[in-house]
């Protein structure tokens, strides 16, 4: 089992830049992929971002467009998203997911999610 804490969202104003982070503990040698999904209320679940633990190959959503950036500091088991020129669309609950069997961009694919962090954008 792996559990997954993330933290540093917040609100922020248009255009500014925020870094959430996630770090997991438990079974974390079993993890090939870390990524984040956000949801905004009465939307679906977006995929945002995804770094493979062994390759740290990297994947996109399409709206990200070159504005965040998926890191990860392996010795301490954490996962960033530093997000930069923010818009009010970008406001979601973000989720730290993290997949033992497949590294994809689907959301199917990943196990393990942490309870959200609320990043909220004002115009």
């Amino acid at each position: 089992q792996v559990h997954l804490v993330e933290s540093g969202g917040g609100l922020v104003q248009a255009g500014d830049s925020l870094r959430v982070s996630c770090t997991a503990s438990g079974r974390t040698s079993s993890m090939i992929a870390m990524g984040w999904f956000r949801q905004a209320p009465g939307k679906e679940r977006e995929f945002v971002a995804t770094i493979s633990m062994m390759t740290e190959t990297l994947d996109y959503g399409d709206f990200v467009k070159g504005r965040f950036t998926i890191s990860k500091d392996s010795a301490k088991n954490t996962v960033y998203l530093q997000m930069n020129s923010l818009k009010p669309e970008d406001s979601a609950v973000y989720f730290c997911v993290a997949a033992s069997r497949v590294w994809s961009n689907l959301a199917a694919s990943y196990e393990y999610w942490g309870q959200g962090t609320q990043v909220a954008v004002s115009s």
